[in-house]
């Protein structure tokens, strides 16, 4: 909650620079902070009652995963990506989930985690909660690739997610379908890997994929659309 004359936000977990990061995320994501704004040192820095050198390392952290840009001797901001970014990146994030699936399915094993986000996924659509549903896909297809037995595949997906999220977020992509489809095709992915069938585990995760990355696209063309109103 936002406090006049008062520290707008608390942090609260062991990590001060994971906390600091984790919740400048939340707000890009969530629009808060909105594509274009600047993110400054001195901001966060305010904001949060923190060091500045615990700012820049969460700065530089956002940085990494694409959740804010900086060039050279330049103030972060939080980027807007075009059609031609969302593409590039579900080219990176279905090489890296698909390798994930396989290898799951390899041994037969749905991750747990991956299990209880849907479940989580699922009690969310029930209630209509639009923001719990999109944190419990991106936990749905994070474990996927976390539990896969890979740190170095984990490493590379992590840094694709942030972009992923980023564009959840500035274009609102799951409201664009019925949330029961999203839980359905989750539901595909998750019997083939505990089938074993490789690869119709990797099918359903590209058609999945496919079908978000249309939506994203879709709602982007929307944006850009002009106005037929008087």
């Amino acid at each position: 909650m936002r406090m006049v004359g008062e520290q707008a936000y608390v942090l609260s977990t062991a990590s001060l620079t994971d906390a600091l990061y984790e919740s400048v995320r939340r707000r890009i994501v969530d629009g808060d902070i909105a594509p274009g704004e600047k993110v400054t040192e001195a901001r966060l820095a305010a904001e949060y009652n923190v060091a500045r050198p615990t700012a820049r390392a969460s700065l530089e952290r956002l940085a990494a995963t694409g959740m804010l840009i900086r060039s050279a001797h330049k103030t972060a901001v939080v980027p807007t990506l075009d059609a031609a970014d969302i593409v590039d990146v579900f080219i990176g994030r279905e090489a890296v989930e698909s390798c994930a699936v396989g290898l799951l399915a390899d041994s037969h094993a749905a991750p747990e985690a991956a299990l209880r986000a849907q479940a989580d996924l699922a009690a969310a659509v029930e209630r209509g909660d639009f923001s719990v549903q999109v944190g419990a896909d991106m936990r749905f297809h994070r474990s996927l690739v976390a539990d896969a037995g890979s740190s170095r595949l984990a490493r590379m997906h992590e840094l694709i997610m942030g972009e992923v999220e980023l564009t959840m977020g500035q274009y609102l992509a799951h409201r664009a379908t019925p949330p029961e489809t999203i839980v359905a095709e989750h539901e595909e992915i998750l019997a083939a890997i505990s089938a074993g069938d490789t690869a119709a585990a990797r099918d359903a995760l590209s058609s999945h994929l496919s079908n978000a990355r249309a939506r994203l696209l879709a709602r982007i063309d929307a944006s850009l659309a002009p106005s037929t109103a008087r």
